[in-house]
């Protein structure tokens, strides 16, 4: 058994996020931080209230929504601001069973730093793409990109977001290390913190690499 950590890690020059000291040793005995982040900084996962959808907040949703036998799509070397379908699948389009989940392998975290491709050219879920996942009972969808969609373009945004949300997919964004990945299927663990009425919160994703994950 082989686990990847998926997670960006959060620090300096992350943007929307910044710490402080709370405590020292010397001022109360140990030390301790004030966190200020953002709900949707480096890898998290969005919940309905991004987009007004309902009240139904991150520390809401079923604990089995956040893991899932995901397949790797393979997709390096995609082109700023492609707009992914489903024939971009390709054979695993037709391996795919109901619960299943899709992590898309773009190495687009190779642009963490250069925000104009990281997060302005990034590509994008198509809405071809998203209605084939809704009738093929995807669980969970994972991305490189900081959204499943173009942030620029805010009518797409939303529209993309509210169809996987409505339909009770898990979307996790920011994912970093899909290329050390090398098995076709990966179990995935993405946990969020658990926040009240979270419109979303930054998580912890893992894949393990195992032979029961067939």
């Amino acid at each position: 058994m082989k686990i990847i950590d998926l997670t960006q890690t959060l620090g300096l020059g992350v943007r929307g996020y910044s710490s402080e000291p709370a405590l020292t040793i010397a001022q109360g005995g140990w030390n301790a931080s004030t966190l200020k982040i953002y709900s949707h900084s480096a890898t998290h996962i969005d919940a309905k209230p991004h987009f007004n959808l309902g009240n139904s907040g991150i520390d809401q949703i079923p604990v089995e929504n956040f893991v899932a036998d995901c397949w790797i799509i393979e997709l390096t070397g995609i082109a700023p601001k492609t707009l992914i379908k489903s024939r971009d699948l390709g054979k695993i389009k037709d391996k795919v069973s109901p619960g299943d989940g899709l992590l898309f392998k773009t190495n687009w975290g190779k642009y963490i730093g250069n925000p104009e491709i990281y997060r302005n050219a990034l590509p994008g879920l198509s809405e071809e793409l998203v209605m084939w996942c809704i009738s093929a009972k995807i669980r969970l969808i994972g991305v490189e990109a900081p959204s499943v969609s173009d942030v620029n373009n805010i009518p797409e945004l939303t529209h993309i977001h509210t169809l996987l949300l409505k339909a009770g997919i898990t979307v996790v964004e920011g994912l970093i290390n899909l290329d050390k990945i090398t098995s076709e299927k990966v179990r995935f663990i993405a946990l969020p913190l658990k926040i009240e009425n979270g419109d979303g919160a930054p998580c912890r994703a893992i894949a393990i690499e195992s032979d029961n994950v067939i």
